[in-house]
């Protein structure tokens, strides 16, 4: 059985992006955390998005500029298979991307009930709502910044989700990994 972990940067107020969709704020770099965002890159799991996330992800990942800054980060998200969820979308030109229209939540089970690697959800804040329940681990990277507004994970979700904190590392950058799991 596959686990499904969902990866997000978070503002201390709870945002993955600003009221505009931004997330230029969350790019706190240091070495000690550029060392740890190469090696989560080249883990071997299949990375998930809406099309938001995708469209902007695959706006930067396979660019020149994105391998000379962050070469083992690009290398890895470049390797990776990646589905993007979406109903509008028809094309992908981001390799070893597959474009799923259907029911999000039939995918995700039949995938999950499958042997393999983890699946992983970036961004995508839709998807991890209707998501929310199916995920068996919450990676939220705090960032000291307050936004004041903008877009969360967790909004529609159907009822409470109690969580419990089973790991947690802060960086020098002022980061703070919280992993939850259910």
């Amino acid at each position: 059985m596959r686990k499904l972990i969902v990866f997000n940067q978070v503002s201390i107020d709870g945002f993955i992006a600003d009221a505009a969709g931004d997330m230029s704020w969350a790019h706190r770099s240091d070495p000690e955390w550029n060392a740890f965002v190469a090696g989560n890159a080249g883990s071997d799991g299949e990375l998930l998005f809406g099309r938001t996330t995708y469209e902007q992800m695959a706006a930067f990942w396979p660019t020149p500029m994105a391998a000379q800054q962050m070469p083992d980060v690009a290398r890895g998200i470049n390797a990776a298979p990646k589905i993007v969820f979406s109903r509008t979308l028809t094309t992908a030109g981001w390799n070893n991307t597959r474009i799923v229209a259907g029911d999000l939540l039939a995918e995700v089970g039949k995938r999950k009930a499958e042997p393999g690697s983890a699946m992983v959800v970036m961004g995508s804040a839709s998807i991890v709502a209707q998501l929310a329940e199916l995920v068996d681990e919450f990676q939220l990277v705090y960032n000291p910044i307050a936004l004041g507004g903008g877009k969360t994970m967790f909004a529609g979700i159907a009822r409470h989700l109690p969580l419990s904190l089973s790991a947690s590392r802060v960086f020098k950058n002022g980061n703070v990994l919280l992993t939850y799991t259910r």
